[in-house]
């Protein structure tokens, strides 16, 4: 268990070789000519289930290389935030809270980044907040539409809904689910004792868009090491048949920010692209 004050290494901690490596990354970086100045952007991340802001750590120092902003907002209920979990947590309470950052910090040009659940998320918060966004970013995530929820597209009826009830702490603590197999085990220490369980109702709110189908320019980035449900596959695959869409792929396993955070540094900087 982790104690607090307690200091777990760090995969790929070596901080003097970090400031050198991306001191060499930025000096390397050309994006036709471009100065790094020319390609910042506000990105607010909204992260996946049982996860929180600290899982983007490798991410912030790769981010502000490029000149950009990195926030990454912990939901209620998890990570920092856990000790406000509570069975009446939902969808709903998630999107307020990165809704809420948008607002209290004033940010505006937003490019919004959801992975995985945060897909769910970030799909409401475009809704809500059309006017601070830029453009949405998908990271291996869910794509809802309206009506939809995380057990609906999961293809859960309510008799597993009502065995994943069952199963959940106290009724609604979701315990956290296994990390891909090829996570380095210093990234398996450092990341399992900061997994929080994720109250059940998060994942059976549907999304409810006012405004509709968004108009925002789109992304989708499918992480090609997939386990064996493939669960991302389509919503990748919807991303190539649309309109409005762009879409890429990662060589990583479906968490890049923890895994491949350089590789997935520099696909975000070139969908972002100019400022």
């Amino acid at each position: 268990m982790l104690r607090l004050g307690e200091r777990q290494p760090m995969a790929t901690e070596d901080y003097g070789r970090r400031t050198r490596a991306l001191a060499e990354y930025r000096q390397a970086w050309d994006v036709g000519g471009l100065q790094w100045e020319d390609v910042m952007a506000d990105i607010v991340v909204a992260h996946g289930a049982w996860s929180a802001g600290w899982a983007w750590k490798k991410m912030r120092p790769l981010m502000t290389a490029q000149g950009h902003t990195l926030w990454t907002p912990t939901y209620t209920g998890v990570g920092d935030r856990s000790h406000l979990a509570g069975p009446r947590i939902d969808l709903d309470t998630h999107i307020e809270d990165v809704v809420q950052l948008l607002e209290f910090e004033d940010l505006r040009d937003v490019v919004l980044v959801g992975h995985s659940y945060g897909g769910m998320v970030a799909t409401g918060v475009a809704d809500k907040a059309r006017e601070r966004l830029v453009r949405l970013i998908y990271l291996d995530a869910f794509v809802p539409r309206d009506g939809q929820s995380l057990g609906s597209l999961m293809g859960l009826d309510s008799a597993a809904v009502a065995a994943w009830r069952s199963g959940a702490g106290d009724g609604w603590r979701v315990p956290p689910r296994a990390m891909p197999p090829d996570t380095p085990e210093a990234d398996r220490a450092w990341a399992t004792p900061r997994r929080m369980p994720q109250p059940i109702e998060t994942l059976l709110t549907p999304v409810r868009l006012a405004r509709g189908e968004t108009d925002l320019p789109r992304a989708y980035i499918y992480c090609t090491r997939p386990d064996p449900a493939d669960g991302f596959r389509r919503f990748y695959e919807r991303a190539r048949s649309e309109a409005g869409w762009t879409a890429h792929e990662i060589d990583a396993s479906h968490n890049p920010h923890i895994t491949a955070a350089e590789a997935l540094a520099r696909l975000l900087a070139e969908i972002i692209g100019p400022g």
